[in-house]
C-alpha cells in the first residue's frame, strides 16, 4: 500500500545520473514518480513529457525527480539520450521504492508518482498512464493552488 495524503515523507538519498548525491527538500513542492526502467517505450514518453514541462515546474517552484531501479549509468545514458535535465534518481536495491512503498514487480518500480510539499504526501497517482502523465500532474497542481496558474 503506498503512502497515503497527508503522510509525512521519509527522508531519503540517492545518486543521479551525473553521480550526485541527491537528498531532496521535501518542504517546497515536489513530484517524484517511480518507473519501471530506463529506454522502454511508455517510461520514455513519460520523461520526455516530464522535461517538456520541466521549466515550467521550475518557474513554479516545483522540483521533479524520477527513480527507477536502474543504476547512475543506466541513468546518465537515458538522459543524454533523451535530454533529460532533471535528477533521475538511482535505485538498484529498491531502498527508495520501500521508503515510499512503492511495489516492485519483477525487480522495477510500479509506475506510481507522489506530489509532496511541507515534507507530507499530497497526492498519489498510482498506476498511471504514462502518455500525458505530466501534463495532468502540472494542471492538477494548479487547480488544487499548490501552484499558481501562470
Amino acid at each position: 500500500m503506498v503512502l497515503e495524503p497527508g503522510t509525512d515523507v521519509p527522508t531519503i538519498r540517492a545518486t543521479n545520473q551525473r553521480g550526485d548525491a541527491v537528498q531532496p527538500a521535501f518542504e517546497q513542492p515536489t513530484v517524484l514518480y517511480f518507473y519501471p526502467a530506463d529506454d522502454t517505450p511508455g517510461c520514455t514518453t513519460e520523461a520526455e513529457q516530464f522535461e517538456e514541462y520541466a521549466q515550467q515546474f521550475a518557474d513554479a517552484g516545483v522540483s521533479v525527480y524520477g527513480v527507477s531501479t536502474d543504476g547512475v549509468a543506466s541513468h546518465r545514458d537515458f538522459a543524454e539520450a533523451n535530454g533529460i535535465s532533471f535528477d533521475l534518481l538511482a535505485d538498484p536495491e529498491g531502498r527508495l521504492s520501500e521508503a515510499f512503498d512503492v511495489p516492485l514487480v519483477d525487480g522495477r518500480s510500479q509506475r506510481t508518482t507522489y506530489v509532496i510539499a511541507r515534507e507530507r504526501v499530497v497526492a498519489v497517482y498510482e498506476r498511471v498512464a504514462p502518455d500525458g502523465h505530466a501534463t495532468n500532474v502540472f494542471e492538477d497542481l494548479v487547480d488544487t493552488g499548490i501552484i499558481a496558474a501562470e
